[in-house]
């Protein structure tokens, strides 16, 4: 499986905008931390990609990443990928635990509040996105309600790295690909 395959399916399966987005947010900021700790960038990166590629089609808990991941498996999506998208939805019962698992359980919320928090800033840009912004915004539980901070804080602590610094870490990653992101 590579990048374009990839792609070829989130094309297939997501027609809508902001979820590519996502998507590319959480690839780039899975890129970032297999770069951060030695391991595979494109395998981590086409985790990112397709983490949520069947959102679409299966909306529910009762579906969503389940009925996905048997798609994912007849198109030739190696079962470790399988797995840690499975294992990204914490009502699927699995555990996560390969550093790939924490890392995409840990990036998956987090790019949702970033981009939220870009989005209402005078520049609308990355570039000169700061933590302090986001903590500030982190307080206003109103702001961007739907960002799970409770997921946020497990997934950086499961992640064994500080929220601040993982926040700080997403947004450097994001900036790689703000283009993309519609930045």
């Amino acid at each position: 499986m590579n990048r374009q395959q990839a792609l070829a399916i989130l094309h297939e399966y997501v027609q809508n905008e902001n979820l590519r987005r996502h998507m590319l947010a959480v690839e780039a900021a899975m890129r970032y931390y297999a770069e951060k700790y030695n391991e595979d960038p494109e395998k981590w990166g086409i985790t990112g990609l397709l983490h949520d590629f069947d959102y679409e089609i299966h909306p529910t808990l009762e579906s969503h990443p389940q009925d996905g991941a048997e798609i994912l498996r007849q198109k030739g999506v190696p079962e470790e990928i399988v797995r840690a998208i499975l294992s990204h939805a914490d009502h699927t019962g699995i555990s996560r635990e390969s550093l790939m698992e924490k890392a995409l359980y840990a990036c998956d919320e987090i790019t949702g509040l970033i981009i939220a928090v870009a989005l209402v800033r005078p520049s609308r840009s990355l570039d000169d996105l700061e933590v302090s912004s986001v903590k500030k915004k982190w307080k206003d539980k109103a702001f961007a309600a739907g960002a799970n901070r409770q997921e946020i804080e497990k997934g950086a602590q499961e992640l064994g790295i500080d929220l601040w610094e993982h926040v700080g870490n997403v947004i450097l990653a994001m900036r790689r690909v703000a283009k993309d992101l519609g930045f």
